[in-house]
């Protein structure tokens, strides 16, 4: 993905102005005679870049997570995945294109992939309820996982969503109840289980696809019971980029302090300038973490993988005098 063609967030204007500067200089005719003038360029945009993304304040990771170019779902899958067959429906109800499910390998490992899908333009968006599922999208999830286990398959689930679709039609249909029922089946599911968070996730949305023996985060993701704007509507009865950021600072939703307060287990580095600017380098980061967690946990027998995967979620938030 050219680096000209992406949408600029406002503090990467300095960036911006670097990049027009090489731009500018490369379609000069003589561009070959100032080869070197183009390079010290390149080499302060690449510092610059690492500068401003490793001192990121809470909201501005947020705002990179939403990042109309950021890679989802159905890009890893088109990146990593071979002999990929998509999986439809819940059997119950209809079919929730929010969530994406089907078999496939990744690197050597087959696997049933899961995930959560925003899409791009306006129609697909629309379709997607911008990434927030329906009971239908974490029933279907839950049936193709059981089909995973009959078949021995590991589960791998990529997290990107504000939150479970909050309509008048999901809660007739037993949303809380969908995602419960998620979360209890997913905690005794005797397969391995690696869950990544690539870009949002949001409250119970995200949980309902996130119980697994191995929980990571995109660096430049975000992962919290409710959303910035979401949290600064109910304190301050107003979201503006004061209270979100305010907001953001307090719910700790952070890559790194979600790792700190040991709700997950890894942190995998984004490309400089966040995934959206080397989606093929973010791709090949998650399908390195997840060949070599499939295969650790292979290791493991399946009554001890259930035991420890419900240790694990049962001692968060536990307190130890």
């Amino acid at each position: 993905m050219a680096t000209r063609t992406l949408q600029v967030l406002d503090f990467e204007q300095p960036v911006a102005e670097i990049e027009r500067q090489i731009d500018a200089l490369e379609a000069r005719p003589d561009a070959g005679a100032i080869r070197d003038e183009i390079t010290t360029l390149e080499a302060t945009r690449a510092s610059l870049l690492q500068k401003v993304y490793s001192n990121l304040t809470p909201w501005q990771t947020v705002r990179v997570a939403r990042h109309p170019q950021r890679p989802q779902t159905l890009d890893y899958v088109n990146m990593i995945c071979r002999d990929w067959c998509e999986l439809h429906g819940d059997r119950r109800h209809g079919d929730d294109p929010a969530i994406v499910t089907g078999f496939g390998r990744i690197g050597s490992v087959k696997c049933l992939v899961v995930g959560h899908q925003k899409g791009r333009d306006t129609k697909e968006r629309l379709s997607c309820h911008f990434g927030c599922a329906h009971p239908e999208g974490y029933r279907k999830a839950l049936l193709k996982m059981k089909m995973a286990e009959k078949f021995r398959l590991p589960i791998v689930t990529l997290v990107d969503t504000p939150g479970a679709y909050p309509g008048i039609g999901a809660e007739q249909r037993g949303q809380a109840e969908s995602i419960a029922v998620n979360l209890r089946e997913m905690s005794r599911i005797r397969v391995p289980i690696v869950c990544i968070v690539i870009g949002e996730g949001g409250s119970g949305g995200a949980l309902g696809i996130a119980i697994g023996d191995r929980v990571a985060m995109l660096e430049n993701s975000w992962y919290s019971v409710i959303s910035p704007e979401g949290c600064a509507a109910i304190l301050w009865k107003e979201a503006n980029e004061r209270t979100n950021n305010q907001a953001a600072q307090a719910l700790a939703l952070t890559a790194k302090d979600n790792l700190k307060n040991g709700l997950i287990d890894d942190v995998i580095p984004e490309p400089a300038g966040g995934a959206h600017r080397d989606p093929k380098a973010m791709a090949e980061r998650i399908q390195n973490y997840v060949v070599d967690w499939v295969r650790e946990l292979g290791r493991i027998d399946p009554d001890t993988l259930v035991r420890k995967r419900f240790e694990k979620f049962r001692s968060i938030g536990s307190v130890k005098h």
